[in-house]
Parts: C-alpha cells; sequence; structure tokens
C-alpha cells in the first residue's frame, strides 16, 4: 500500500495509479468535528495538484478538499455522500472521498510518508 499525505490534510492511496484513493486525515477530521455533509466532484472532472475538488461541511467549519495530485476523478464515494459521518469514524477506510486516475504518478514524490505527516500535523 502506497500511502502519501498532503500538508492540506488529504491523504491518497496510489497503490492502483488508475483508481487511486483520496480522502482526509484523521488530523482533519478532528479539527473539524461532526462532518454534516460532503460536496464530491464530478466523475470525469479533470483537476489540476492543489485544485478544489470538494467541500466538507462540519457543525464548525466547513474547509476545502484538495487535489493531492492532477488526474482525473474515476468514482466518488455515495457512501458517504449519504452518511458523511464516515468521514469521522472511518476516514482512511471506508470514508474515502473519491477515486483519481493519475496524471502524473511522479506527483506522488513531492507528497509526505506517513512519519513525516504526522510530524507536520503536530507543529498545525
Amino acid at each position: 500500500m502506497t500511502v502519501k499525505f498532503s500538508k492540506d490534510h488529504e491523504w491518497i492511496n496510489a497503490a492502483d495509479t488508475t483508481a487511486a484513493v483520496v480522502g482526509i486525515t484523521v488530523h482533519a477530521q478532528d479539527a473539524l468535528g461532526d462532518v454534516v455533509f460532503v460536496d464530491l466532484p464530478e466523475v470525469g472532472q479533470h483537476l489540476g495538484q492543489g485544485a478544489v475538488a470538494g467541500v466538507v461541511e462540519s457543525v464548525k467549519a466547513a474547509a476545502d478538499i484538495y487535489m493531492p495530485v492532477a488526474g482525473e476523478v474515476t468514482e466518488v464515494n455515495e457512501a458517504l455522500r449519504a452518511d458523511p459521518s464516515l468521514a469521522n469514524s472511518d476516514p482512511l477506510g471506508a470514508g474515502w472521498f473519491f477515486k483519481v486516475r493519475l496524471s502524473d504518478p511522479g506527483e506522488l514524490d513531492a507528497l509526505l510518508d506517513e512519519a513525516a505527516y504526522a510530524a507536520y500535523a503536530k507543529t498545525v
């Protein structure tokens, strides 16, 4: 499993670069509190690295979801749309947001590994 993290608090599991899975980190969902709504990107949408891909709203705030890498959205998590609390209860599993076909797998190299992200998350 190849999981990387962005400084915007998204994770990406790029074990399969044609269907890499993206979600928000445990740190992000902790900071947001109870998630009550998610706005997911459209399937087929091409987005660049760092582009806003959607929005997550909680009882505390709303936050943008950013693309950790450039690519085409191939699937969205309809279960998350129906039950946004999955982002809190299982952010690294059933609470995934969307899948993406990577435009440039080399962009993964600029993301953080788990240890580097954990250290970063302690500073924000």
